[in-house]
């Protein structure tokens, strides 16, 4: 059993590092299995699986062709669990994500019909393209992981993780989202895409079939609650929190950015990171593990000004700039 010490040498927890060395290999065989399909992609796989298990929702924004729909379903097909799909257009209605009480003839009385969001995992596919209204249903069940209907709550199973695609450069008969939407998502992450090498590979392998056919499950349902309930565990150094709090206010006050970083903003990367911690093996997050989820945890969450913008000012480059002013807290070995 070895020591977790926090930064003033208490010690903290006992942990087992063969139990920590199982969690890195169940997620290392997972992401394994995505590659299969998403191929050259290794980090974005990883942040992906990485918002799984630490009981977040995942947005890819990207242009056409690159793997958004693929990633989500080759996730769904790497975990023995439930899978529904929603095709988001204008005229979808709430009901048809959330579910609908129907009058039931023959007991007299109304009974309730799931939605498409009664799932482990929901791909919501082109979700810019619902109206708003239809948007916002999927907000109760993203925060709280629950459907009310007529005053009678529902709740969603575990693991629960919504996985949303979105095109940014296709504005027609679009609905963008709105920033409470937006600020439901752990993680927004663009595939970008693949080198050459990478795109020689998937021609070889995509070029006659898909390979989603051909994964397999490597874990169910049962598994990934089972990790997730372990990355809960994950210690973060006090120093560490307060780190995660710095950064988070430095967006809030930096000249440029007209809207910072909320207090779900500091909750999502610190949850992240102890999942990220986990997935390498260890029992505690170290700064390395903050500083790389900054970016796809926060950009997402803040609004640059509009002088900021006409500079060519993104938020990913005022988060970098952001990270090169608050200190990297150093543990005191004196």
């Amino acid at each position: 059993m070895a020591e977790l010490l926090d930064p003033g040498g208490t010690v903290v927890a006992r942990r087992d590092p063969a139990a920590w060395e199982r969690f890195a290999s169940s997620f290392g065989r997972l992401a394994e299995n995505v590659q299969q399909v998403i191929q050259g992609k290794e980090h974005e796989v990883r942040l992906a699986l990485a918002c799984l298990i630490a009981e977040g929702h995942l947005l890819i924004e990207d242009v056409p062709g690159v793997g958004k729909t693929m990633l989500a379903k080759s996730i769904a097909r790497s975990i023995d669990c439930s899978f529904r799909r929603i095709q988001f257009t204008p005229d979808l209605l709430p009901t048809d994500v959330t579910g609908v009480n129907v009058f039931n003839q023959e007991s007299g009385d109304f009974e309730f019909k799931p939605g498409a969001i009664f799932a482990n995992i929901v791909l919501g596919d082109e979700i810019n393209r619902a109206s708003p209204k239809t948007q916002s249903a999927l907000l109760e069940s993203m925060e709280e992981r629950q459907v009310t209907m007529d005053g009678v709550t529902y709740h969603l199973g575990m693991p629960f993780m919504v996985i949303a695609t979105q095109n940014p450069i296709e504005h027609e008969g679009t609905y963008p989202l709105p920033e409470a939407q937006l600020d439901r998502f752990m993680m927004r992450l663009s595939i970008g895409y693949p080198n050459a090498d990478a795109e020689a590979g998937i021609l070889l392998t995509h070029g006659i079939a898909s390979m989603l056919e051909d994964i397999e499950p490597v874990t169910d349902a049962r598994g990934v609650s089972d990790m997730v309930l372990m990355a809960r565990e994950v210690h973060v150094a006090k120093a560490l929190q307060r780190y995660i709090v710095s950064l988070s206010e430095a967006t809030r006050s930096h000249s440029d950015v007209y809207l910072g970083a909320s207090p779900r903003a500091s909750i999502m990367l610190l949850r992240a990171s102890r999942a990220l911690a986990a997935s390498e093996g260890r029992d505690y997050v170290i700064p390395d593990d903050v500083k790389s989820l900054v970016v796809p945890v926060l950009a997402h969450r803040i609004l640059v000004t509009a002088d900021a913008a006409m500079a060519g000012q993104t938020p990913a480059s005022l988060l970098a700039d952001i990270m090169g002013r608050v200190p990297v807290p150093v543990r005191d070995r004196t």
